[in-house]
């Protein structure tokens, strides 16, 4: 049996980096911390398959809006690592790799409001967004089987589950971490992160400029 043309274990880790559930719990539970026990189930269950949706359907159709503009797979590496390396400077300064001030402060309203923050912005953004949907893109073109593009979807069940464990531990994760415990643990991810864009940024200008790998510039 041929080995695998892709490192199937690569998107899962920069997926799980990026999605960082743990990093989303403080603001789970400030955006849930008035609704009752079953609004607050179904705002996690929504969540988690909101999430899921986000990452299957990127997987599947990435490709094809990406080749509907026109651009190539290039250039949306070497796009999307800046993206990544970006996230992964929010993360190094221990804020979550999705989101934005505003973000937040459209989220609290929302939840002032007494509306759903399910999708938003727990789900997006917080948890996924364009760094998200950007390395779904980037390693479905790297997939060379059917098998290995179902196995890259299925990394979306994965984060999933893993966003609706870790919501549903939120209060026992925030008082065994604290915010010292969760902030180390943000930017421990932001720092994987960081390593994975500069991977992708790399390869993304060598396709762009050949020349770059030539013998004579190492």
């Amino acid at each position: 049996m041929p080995a695998p043309s892709m490192d199937l274990f690569k998107p899962l880790i920069a997926l799980l980096a990026i999605v960082n559930p743990v990093g989303a719990v403080p603001f789970f539970l400030a955006f849930t911390q008035g609704l009752s026990r079953q609004e607050r189930q179904r705002t996690l269950r929504v969540s988690s398959f909101a999430a899921f949706c986000v990452i299957a359907v990127s997987g599947i159709a990435g490709l094809r809006i990406i080749s509907f503009f026109g651009i190539s797979i290039a250039s949306f590496q070497v796009g999307g690592g800046m993206l990544l390396l970006m996230s992964s400077l929010h993360m190094l300064n221990a804020q979550p790799a999705e989101s934005g001030k505003d973000d937040l402060v459209e989220g609290q309203t929302k939840v002032d409001a007494g509306a759903s923050v399910a999708v938003v912005p727990l789900t997006i953004p917080l948890l996924t967004g364009p760094a998200t949907i950007s390395t779904m893109v980037i390693y479905a073109e790297k997939t060379r089987s059917i098998w290995e593009h179902a196995v890259l979807v299925g990394y979306g069940v994965v984060i999933g589950l893993a966003t609706y464990a870790t919501f549903a531990a939120s209060g026992r994760i925030a008082r065994v971490l604290g915010r010292t415990g969760i902030n180390v643990m943000t930017r421990l991810m932001g720092l994987i992160l960081a390593a994975m864009a500069v991977e992708l940024l790399a390869d993304g200008l060598v396709k762009l400029f050949p020349i770059l790998a030539s013998p004579t510039l190492r």
